[in-house]
């Protein structure tokens, strides 16, 4: 699991110590995500799956994509798709993905790198493994975080975020036990490249065996942990966690996650993606690839799309030509 990572965090900006008076969040609900498949046949876990959108706003959904190592001829991807009302920001762990859409924005991202997406009033997009990968397989982990727009920027222009891994601000703990990546948002005075709608953070935090993270977080912010590989406790209480389980927190400023000494052996080091935002609390209508206010607003967004308002496939890559045209 590279990402983005350092020969020593020891050179590296430190969290302060957290002082008596901090108030550690409980663990409000802890979940296992199902397993299942999305697009062309890539496994995922759904992260979110059970937690009510109250305890999630202003997140939406999130997927685990892999980690999968692929044989030559198996690296899948989706098909052309719409999106209107919010955001998608996928965070490439290992692997590489290619992305395009119907006004011809597009990219590659890859180790550490995070594309990010306002869909806004609508568009249609692909995103797919290059050719290259596809005849060499090899390994593909990732996620896709879907983030709510608030009414006011529902149907803004489309817009993208290629973020490299190496933007990413980078701290470790006071001894040295944690890499944390910022990728959007601020966390102890270290911010993140990301640029949002929504005020929110994001980082991808790996700690080491035995390794304790006591991470200062906004209040005002809601919080949620997920668990990328490895094992640990989570709260002040120690609830075991592990691969696939989200810890939904409670009220308060900080957060707290400790590694086991001893981790599986494919997983070296606890890995965590942690998200947190402040609550749109707008209604939401939510359908497939979707994220508006109104049941009514829902019905337009497939009209529009039927319609072809959303944009077409470009004609280097409709269905015919088999897909192989130019990628970005």
């Amino acid at each position: 699991m590279p990402a983005i990572t350092v020969d020593d965090v020891l050179v590296l900006p430190r969290l302060p110590q957290l002082d008596e008076s901090t108030t550690f969040r409980p663990v409000r609900r802890l979940t296992t995500a199902p397993s299942g498949y999305e697009g062309e046949g890539f496994p995922v876990r759904r992260a979110f799956a059970g937690v009510p959108l109250t305890e999630l706003d202003p997140f939406i959904h999130l997927d685990q994509m892999g980690e999968v190592d692929y044989a030559p001829g198996e690296p899948k991807g989706t098909a052309w798709h719409p999106h209107r009302g919010f955001e998608t920001v996928t965070y490439m762990i290992d692997g590489i993905m290619d992305h395009q859409d119907s006004q011809g924005g597009g990219g590659t991202i890859t180790d550490g790198d995070t594309q990010w997406m306002t869909a806004g009033s609508g568009l249609l997009h692909i995103e797919a493994p290059p050719e290259h990968l596809v005849m060499s397989g090899g390994l593909f982990h990732g996620l896709q975080l879907w983030v709510n727009l608030p009414r006011a920027a529902k149907m803004n222009p489309p817009r993208y975020q290629d973020i490299r891994g190496r933007e990413s601000a980078l701290l470790t703990t006071p001894d040295g036990g944690a890499l944390i990546r910022v990728i959007a948002g601020e966390i102890a005075g270290h911010t993140g490249p990301g640029s949002t709608h929504t005020p929110i953070t994001i980082a991808h935090v790996t700690l080491q065996p035995g390794a304790e993270l006591s991470l200062p977080w906004r209040p005002d912010f809601n919080a949620l942990a997920y668990v990328l590989a490895g094992r640990g406790t989570v709260g002040t209480d120690r609830r075991p966690i592990h691969l696939g389980q989200l810890a939904v927190h409670g009220p308060g400023d900080a957060l707290r996650v400790t590694a086991d000494p001893k981790q599986d052996g494919n997983t070296p080091a606890l890995e965590l993606y942690l998200m947190g935002g402040q609550p749109i609390r707008e209604p939401v209508a939510h359908y497939g690839p979707f994220v508006m206010n109104t049941r009514d607003e829902l019905i337009q967004a497939f009209e529009d799309f039927q319609a072809g308002r959303l944009g077409v496939i470009p004609a280097g890559r409709l269905p015919h030509t088999g897909g192989q045209g130019g990628r970005p």
